[in-house]
């Protein structure tokens, strides 16, 4: 049977392809107005810009495969890029990229929350197949302008709770933070400590919220005067483990955010005349290479660092060649490993 217009089964029409002079004709300007706008190349109006970029947004305009060169780059934004955990991240993207033929752009926050104003700009006018924001927060303008260029955006370790929205990949850190304080318990250690990353960051939340649970099934009351917060870095580590020392009933284990802060609180129990692990049994998180060769061998949580840089980036790439991702959030498995740096309770 023949379909007529008003047949329900009938196919639907195939929407028309959007083109540039479509737009164009649209935003009531030219193409070549359109394509600097759809490049992030300078020469347009803030007015017409941000015209072009409503209209490519709403009609769905999207860039032909063909059209991205060979030499593509997928953009990569840090918070911040002064530590080995950023490494380990950028090694595993860059086996994915190089793979294909393809380089990482790296921009570096320097602690910043958010990019800079003019970050995007720089980013545009690179023509990105895509951008991995590593805990780094874009604003909804930022994000709009990405998506008004069809460049898919991956969040790689958000600091906040993952927007479903934006694709993500973590890693499982209330379970990390369970087993590091479940393994100081069947040591037989009651006073454990916790220091903590900043809590505006979804992982430090987590790994604090799995050391309260691991606590609160054990039957060991939470003392708050336990949990201290500093950045994640040595002095971190060492600032408040120096104050948690010095308590008149001190911890017998600290369990720290990270290796970093973990290496800090060696130090300070070194200079409280403290030995590892005999006096003062000490656990990290991530695993990095200088967890194995601390002194002694720390006992961490080894986070999949290289493995969700891979991740993120097979991520972006998927949605880069339009095809849908089978998860928006990706959580990798993390895992306790058992060294020298923790004892049983004398």
């Amino acid at each position: 049977m023949t379909a007529t217009p008003h047949d329900p089964y009938a196919a639907p029409c195939p929407r028309p392809e959007v083109t540039l002079a479509h737009i164009a004709k649209l935003a009531g300007v030219s193409a070549p107005t359109v394509s600097k706008v759809i490049n992030g190349h300078p020469g347009v109006a803030a007015g017409t810009r941000r015209k072009v970029e409503e209209l490519v947004q709403e009609h769905g305009w999207r860039r032909r495969p063909d059209a991205v060169d060979s030499s593509a780059v997928v953009e990569v934004v840090f918070e911040s890029l002064d530590s080995l955990w950023a490494l380990e991240l950028i090694r595993g993207m860059d086996e994915v990229v190089q793979d294909r033929g393809m380089i990482l752009g790296l921009t570096d926050m320097r602690g910043r929350r958010s990019p800079h104003s003019g970050w995007i700009d720089q980013v545009l006018a690179r023509r990105p197949l895509g951008v991995i924001a590593v805990s780094a927060d874009l604003s909804e303008r930022q994000r709009a302008r990405l998506a008004s260029r069809s460049i898919p955006l991956v969040a790689l370790d958000p600091r906040g709770e993952p927007d479903h929205r934006v694709p993500s990949v973590g890693a499982t850190n209330w379970n990390g933070g369970l087993a590091a304080t479940r393994h100081l318990l069947e040591l037989g250690h009651r006073r454990i400590a916790m220091i903590n990353g900043p809590d505006t960051l979804m992982c430090c939340r987590a790994r604090l919220d799995g050391y309260r649970a691991a606590l609160d099934s054990a039957g060991v009351p939470a003392d708050p005067g336990l949990v201290r917060t500093g950045p994640l870095y040595v002095e971190g580590g060492r600032t408040q483990a120096q104050a948690l020392l010095a308590l008149p009933d001190p911890p017998t284990a600290i369990f720290a955010a990270n290796d970093l802060q973990a290496l800090g609180v060696y130090q300070a129990a070194h200079r409280a005349g403290l030995r590892v692990p005999e006096d003062l049994s000490v656990v990290g998180f991530d695993d990095l290479p200088l967890a194995q060769w601390a002194d002694p061998p720390m006992t961490t949580v080894r986070q999949p660092l290289q493995k969700m840089g891979t991740s993120a980036a097979e991520m972006v790439l998927a949605l880069a060649s339009r095809a849908a991702p089978v998860e928006d959030r990706v959580e990798l498995a993390t895992r306790l490993e058992v060294r020298s740096s923790t004892a049983p309770l004398l």
